[in-house]
Formats: structure tokens, C-alpha cells, sequence
């Protein structure tokens, strides 16, 4: 009741929220909402401390000095930024400009937030009174009763409203944000618990989220990982410092530059444990004709026309020894032998690096319906741990898998994602208790492959799941289908009849 109850709240304060946008299109609104998410965020963790520093003033504790907050890991918000003074403020005209204000002082006072806040809300654009009004639906989250629960709620709400808007955005959405279904398929398979985890197209953060998620949710200890990533759009790579503050992880290593992982890779001497990634689907435009001697194309040069086989090479180059990554990618990278892609694909899989291949279903995307699919590439397939699975992959054919939770929108359900990761699990075990199910799943040897001329879509080696047994005999199936093709038949000579008649009465012999 009580997730019934959540889910109620986020999609009221969307829909009123969304009542207020008047004339802002919605890539703009989500900077504007989000922005004051993230200060009333901010806003509760700091006068939750500062509550208590007042009760402990006798014990020598100031709760206007920085350092007592620094010492908790909360944002020190000064006076004028602090949500009871916006509210305050909230159906005075001159709003925006209190809200910019209280953006730069908090950067001002708290280093890792400096460049990230939104300073949009004096725009001309932006009324006012509906600006006032967004102010007070988000004050009505009163939170602070539950103090343990409320940057939970706050950063739900926050991950709730960047789905919708990337649903309302449509196309343009995938530059920051993949379904979350999708991020914690790829998330449970791979297991990020200790090390570094790395993004090189890092969106909204939704793939750091997640892995902190999985740690928590199996008792891990959240420090035992450590993000990294890169991100070339400014506006999303703020929305992405946003949401990782607001979930109290350390996004310091997230960077941002205009041109992007390829031409200016921020984190050159990065070998990450973990890449979790979704880049851009069959890019185009990614400067590879300024890199065709680059040292990441062990495997080949990939195609001037189609980054896909780029991004892969990158982040192979930044895995560990011991590295696993998850890939999304669109399914024409399975098969495709343009521009040199399908000597690439060979001579990833001839160093087998490939781990599995999972085939994702339609409709799971905001923003496109190219049909998709996701690489697992391995490092270490010896690692004592697991079973070997040298010159293996594991094929996975999830395409019947998922729920319509819209006319136009599928997501996998809980029970989805657990099949999936646990085939994937029991796959790499060294009891050997998994087995090949036709029509969803298969270890392929690289001898399969190569027969198959080294293209990887999984219908290829899953095959057509079989039909159960009804339990009807042969004869009696047949039976009935000839009956119902008797009376087909003679409907059919009825209607002849009827046409020929309507033809003639108009002047037509047929």
C-alpha cells in the first residue's frame, strides 16, 4: 500500500508540476523543476543538522559554522537560500531572482557544487506566479518528519520526474536518460560491489545510481565503489551532478567538456572494474575522422559512419584485467559487415572478450524504436571464481520478455530481470546446473559462431521456443480444421454470389 501510495504522490506532483509549464518546452522545464527538487533536497539535510546543532549549543556546537556540516557530509545553505526563505518569497515578483541568488551562494559555499545548479528562474519566459506556485507544491513534500526516509523520497521524486520528462521529450530523451528496467537488468548481471565504476556517456547518472542501489540493497559498504564518467552536454551533466548529490554519492569524478569521450578523454589512465554505458545509437557525428590512428582501436578502426564500434573499443580499452562491462547497443552491431564492423566483431570475439549477448524487446526506449541489445564483455572469463567459459558466449533472447505499461511503453518486470540475471548467473557458476533453453537462451561455442560467419544475433543459436503439447490428438486437430474450412469455403461461394449480382445491377458482367 504504502508503494502505491509513493507512486500516487510523484505522479500528482508531475502532473501539477507539468500544469505549470505553461509555454516552456519540457528540455527546458526539467532544469527548472529539478533545480528546486535538488534546494529543497539540500534545504531539509541542512536544517535537519542545524536543529540539532542548536539543541547541542550549550555542548560548544555553532550552527552557522561550515565545518559542523562539512563534518556530516550536508551542504552548508546560507540563510538567504534556505527553502523557508524561497517559500517565503514564493508569490513576491521578484522570485527568480531569489532563486538564482540562492543557486550561487550555495555554490559559492560548497565547492563540489560549484557550476551545477540551474540559474534559470529569472528568464523573462518563466512566469512568476507559476514559478510561486512550483514553490509551494514542492514545499507541500513534507518530509522532515521522517528524517531517515526523506532523502530517499526526494531522490525517488527526482528519478521519477526525469522519466517522465524524457517521455515527454520523446526522441531527445536517450541524451539523458535509459529506462530503468534497463539499467537494473545490466546492473543485477554484472554485480557491481567493489571497485571503479565507469560511464563514458554518463547521462543522469542513472547507471551510478543504480550500482550504489545494488550495493545498499546487498549490504555492501557504498564506499567500496567509486564512479567515474563523462559527459559532453552541459544541461545533463548538471542534472546528473544533481541527482548523485542528492543521493549523497560522489559524483567529483563525473566531468564534463564539450567534446566529449572520444576527442578529450577526461579520464586517460582510468582501468575500470566495472562499465555500465548506453551511448548514443549509430552516432554519426563523432569526429572519427580526426582519430583513425587512435591507440584504442586494438581491434580495428571502426567506421567513420557509425560510432558504435568506437564506444565499444573505448571502454574495452578502460577495463581492468579484471574487468566486465554492459553495452547497449542497437542490434545492427550483432550483424553488421560495414566498414570494416565485421572484422571488428571478429577479432573482439576471436580474443574473447565476449561474455554474452542479450537481445532486448521492442517499445523499452523513450526515445527510439530501433530494436536493441546488450553486450556483456569480459576481461576475465579465467577467474577461478567462476566456471570457464573460454571461447563461449551465452545467448539470451529476452524479445518476448516485458509488460506494455502504456500504449507505447514496455518495462521489464521484476520477475523478468531476475530470470534474466540469474541465467546469466547460473551460466557462470561452476556447478554447471544451467541449461540451454530453445527459443530464450544458449551457449554458443566461438566454433558455432564462426560457422555463422561471426554475426551474433541470438535467434540465430536460441532457436524457436517449442510449442507445449495440448494434449489433442493429430487427427482430431485436423478434423476440426477441415470443418472450418468446409464452411469457409461455402460462405465464400454465398458471397461470389452476391457480388456478381451488386456487379450486374450496375452494368458489370463478371
Amino acid at each position: 500500500m504504502a508503494n502505491n501510495n509513493n507512486h500516487n504522490l510523484e505522479q500528482t506532483l508531475f502532473k501539477t508540476a507539468d500544469k505549470l509549464r505553461k509555454n516552456i518546452d519540457a528540455a527546458e522545464y526539467k532544469s527548472i523543476v529539478l533545480g528546486l527538487i535538488f534546494l529543497k533536497y539540500i534545504s531539509d539535510s541542512f536544517e535537519s543538522l542545524h536543529e540539532e546543532l542548536i539543541k547541542q549549543q550549550t555542548e560548544g556546537a555553532d550552527p552557522e559554522d561550515r565545518d559542523e556540516y562539512k563534518a556530516e557530509n550536508v551542504f552548508f545553505v546560507p540563510k538567504e537560500a534556505r527553502w523557508s526563505y524561497i517559500q517565503s518569497r514564493a508569490k513576491l515578483p521578484t522570485i527568480g531572482g531569489d532563486l538564482d541568488n540562492a543557486m550561487e551562494v550555495i555554490e559559492r559555499e560548497n565547492t563540489p557544487l560549484k557550476g551545477i545548479l540551474p540559474k534559470v528562474y529569472s528568464r523573462p519566459n518563466l512566469d512568476k506566479q507559476a514559478l510561486g506556485g512550483l514553490v509551494d507544491l514542492i514545499s507541500n513534500i513534507q518530509l522532515r518528519e521522517e528524517a531517515d526516509n526523506h532523502k530517499d523520497i526526494l531522490g525517488r521524486i527526482y528519478e521519477y520526474f526525469l522519466g517522465e520528462f524524457a517521455l515527454a521529450e520523446g526522441r531527445n530523451a536517450g541524451q539523458f536518460y535509459t529506462p530503468k528496467s534497463i539499467v537494473q537488468t545490466m546492473v543485477e548481471m554484472i554485480e557491481p560491489y567493489n571497485g571503479r565504476v565507469y560511464d563514458p556517456c554518463s547521462g543522469s547518472g542513472g547507471m551510478f545510481v543504480m550500482s550504489d542501489r545494488f550495493v545498499q540493497e546487498h549490504q555492501g559498504r557504498r564506499d567500496n565503489i567509486s564512479i567515474y564518467g563523462q559527459e559532453s552536454n552541459q544541461t545533463t551533466w548538471k542534472l546528473c551532478r544533481m541527482n548523485l548529490a542528492i543521493r549523497g554519492i560522489d559524483g567529483t569524478q563525473v566531468l564534463w567538456n564539450t567534446e566529449g569521450s572520444f576527442l578529450n578523454d577526461l579520464h586517460p589512465t582510468l582501468k575500470a572494474d566495472f562499465i555500465l554505458a548506453n551511448p548514443p545509437f549509430n552516432d554519426s557525428d563523432w569526429s572519427g575522422e580526426l582519430l583513425r590512428d587512435d591507440p584504442r582501436w586494438v581491434y580495428g578502426i571502426p567506421p567513420v559512419g557509425n560510432a558504435n564500434y568506437a564506444w565499444m573499443q573505448h571502454m574495452i580499452y578502460h577495463l581492468s584485467p579484471k574487468g566486465i562491462m554492459a553495452m547497449v547497443l542497437s542490434n545492427g552491431s550483432l550483424s553488421s559487415n560495414t566498414s570494416n564492423e565485421g572484422e571488428i566483431r571478429k577479432n573482439i570475439l576471436k580474443a574473447d572478450l565476449v561474455d554474452c549477448i542479450l537481445m532486448l524487446p521492442k517499445q523499452l526506449f523513450y526515445n527510439t524504436g530501433i530494436p536493441a541489445c546488450v553486450w556483456f564483455i569480459s576481461k576475465n572469463k579465467k577467474d577461478g571464481i567462476h566456471r570457464d567459459r573460454s571461447k563461449e558466449v551465452l545467448f539470451i533472447d529476452a524479445s518476448e520478455l516485458g509488460t506494455m505499461i502504456s500504449r507505447t511503453q514496455r518495462e521489464f518486470s521484476k520477475e523478468d530481470i531476475q530470470k534474466i540475471a540469474d541465467t546469466y548467473h547460473e551460466w557462470k557458476r561452476k556447478d554447471n546446473k544451467y541449461e540451454d533453453v530453445k527459443g530464450f537462451c544458449k551457449s554458443a561455442t566461438l566454433e558455432d559462431i564462426e560457422k555463422n560467419s561471426y554475426v551474433l544475433t541470438p535467434g540465430r543459436y536460441v532457436g524457436i521456443p517449442e510449442e507445449e503439447d495440448d494434449g489433442i490428438p493429430f487427427e482430431e486437430k485436423m478434423s476440426k480444421l477441415v470443418k472450418e474450412l468446409k464452411v469457409n469455403i461455402q460462405e465464400g461461394k454465398v458471397l461470389d454470389k452476391k457480388i456478381k449480382k451488386s456487379l450486374k445491377e450496375v452494368g458489370f458482367n463478371l
